[in-house]
């Protein structure tokens, strides 16, 4: 096949091994390599209509919620948005444990069944008589908890994958999970369509209207994606050189080396890899979060200006990834995932490092004692409150600039826009690089032993880090201004290079730890 003839041609990173290597050239079949590569792309599958699923609702949440009850207010609508990684946080370990001794379509299908069922309550939430508010936090944070299975596709993909087609293979999840981020508003904007009454199927008390058919169109996906799951995913199972071994996930487990290896994984890269994890997430989180006031109070835009000129900014930064990501692909192949982890990194800094004011020249006063919702957020549910306003009121009327009230507007210089486009730009170009790298360097430390819990424990710190990131930029930004807020996150990014300075020898594959091949 194909696939022998480029394992060939990589014979001579596998060391001094011929018997095994020609063992190895002819242990995997052409319709095991065709079932194992069709199993990937099932869950390249699910990786998409995942992050489809968080999306395609995110920027209707306040105003359906505002419909349901009128008792919510901007501070419950955070939480709304936050239980979605709350339940994430908590599922991933659960997940991850299951399918390290269970075939991995179990825990796959009963997560996307949870998935659909709170799809399904969400369209209903408009029922009850009381308590709507309680029912949408509920049926987000069981979407959520459905997401959880992140860590159950990054696991299998790790298992089912050689050292060399491992960054490429984490490389297109990452594409995936990106382009579903970026098409969910989208498919949303197209349902926007269908207007806020729609028609209502009295059998079933079911309204189909601008808010419930993006959460019903998730609903179907996901009944369509466990059909797939259960005709074509097969369990496969590689070790670090792409010989075929049986599944470990159940009973069936077979006794010979290249299943059970000996040795111990590197619990300090663990730890070091999840740090890393954690702060990429954190960082970028919080830029998303702040991108919407910073312009507003720098540049003077009015409410609408800012949603759709950061709506813009922020797309076109989910289509640089997904084409950063496909080219890292090629570059992981010259240069080792822990210097692109590291370019990365310094990518990042250098992008906050010029967000950072200086000059003479100060942005403009609202001098206007009005409320304004530029006013930095100290909750997600603002930014998105600012959304739904937005296109409601009179912007003529509207004050516009960097309010009073904020004290640092008097003596803080305005970041430029050429200043901030740039800054944007380079985050771009960072954190896709440094995401998919923590990934795949975490799952090659981890080695051929089954890692669902482990994955589990790094997709729960991104969830943390999502939830923690937004919060802390609008209490920093608000009180001390972007000098602190950006300067602090210089501060973290010099740490994390700190600290990926001091395991960088420990980052490397476990075969190659234990040298079954050589780097």
């Amino acid at each position: 096949t194909a696939n022998l003839g480029m394992e060939a041609e990589r014979e001579p990173l596998l060391g001094n091994r011929t018997s095994e290597s020609r063992e190895w050239d002819i242990v995997e079949t052409e319709e095991h390599y065709k079932s194992r590569w069709r199993s990937i792309r099932i869950l390249y599958l699910t990786m998409f209509l995942s992050s489809v699923g968080f999306s395609i609702v995110i920027m209707s949440i306040w105003p359906y919620l505002q419909k349901i009850d009128q008792t919510a207010d901007a501070s419950f609508l955070g939480w709304v948005i936050a239980s979605f990684s709350l339940g994430q946080m908590v599922a991933s370990p659960m997940f991850g444990l299951w399918s390290n001794y269970r075939p991995r379509k179990e825990p796959l299908t009963v997560s996307i069944l949870i998935s659909v069922a709170a799809n399904c309550l969400y369209a209903y939430v408009h029922l009850p008589a009381s308590h709507n508010k309680y029912y949408m936090l509920f049926a987000r944070g069981l979407v959520g908890f459905g997401a959880g299975n992140v860590a159950v596709v990054r696991s299998y993909i790790a298992g089912a994958t050689s050292l060399q087609e491992r960054t490429s293979s984490m490389a297109n999840t990452s594409a995936c999970q990106a382009l579903g981020f970026i098409l969910g508003p989208v498919f949303q904007t197209c349902f926007a369509l269908i207007g806020e009454k729609g028609v209502t199927w009295d059998v079933i008390k079911l309204q189909i209207n601008m808010y419930t058919a993006p959460v019903l169109l998730g609903a179907f996906l996901g009944v369509f994606n466990i059909i797939l799951i259960l005709a074509i995913l097969r369990e496969h199972r590689v070790d670090d050189s792409g010989r075929q071994c049986k599944n470990i996930n159940f009973e069936e487990a077979s006794t010979d080396e290249v299943q059970v290896p000996q040795g111990n994984i590197d619990q300090v890269a663990v730890v070091a890899t999840n740090i890393l994890f954690f702060v990429i997430l954190f960082i970028f989180a919080l830029f998303e979060t702040i991108i919407t006031p910073l312009t507003m109070d720098m540049y003077a835009w009015t409410q609408e200006q800012a949603v759709l000129y950061d709506g813009i900014i922020l797309a076109a930064l989910g289509i640089e990834a997904v084409v950063i990501l496909l080219g890292v692909k090629l570059l992981s192949k010259k240069i080792g995932e822990r210097a692109i982890l590291l370019g990365g990194l310094i990518v990042v800094w250098v992008g906050f490092f010029i967000l950072l004011p200086w000059g003479n020249q100060f942005p403009k006063i609202q001098w206007e004692d009005l409320h304004n919702n530029s006013i930095p957020n100290t909750t997600f549910g603002e930014i998105i409150i600012d959304i739904w306003n937005s296109p409601r009121e009179d912007h003529n009327e509207r004050p516009t600039g960097c309010p009073i009230e904020q004290a640092w507007c008097l003596y803080t210089p305005v970041i430029h826009l050429a200043q901030f486009l740039t800054s944007a730009v380079l985050i771009g170009i960072g954190y896709p690089v440094c995401n998919l790298m923590s990934y795949t360097l975490y799952s090659k430390i981890l080695g051929p032993k089954p890692q669902g819990v482990y994955m589990g424990w790094l997709t729960a710190s991104g969830s943390g880090a999502r939830i923690l990131g937004p919060v802390f930029i609008s209490q920093v930004y608000a009180h001390w201004g972007p000098r602190w807020a950006f300067g602090l996150v210089c501060g973290m990014v010099v740490f994390t290079i700190t600290l990926l300075g001091v395991v960088y020898k420990r980052l490397i594959a476990f075969s190659i730890r234990y040298g079954r091949i050589q780097e």
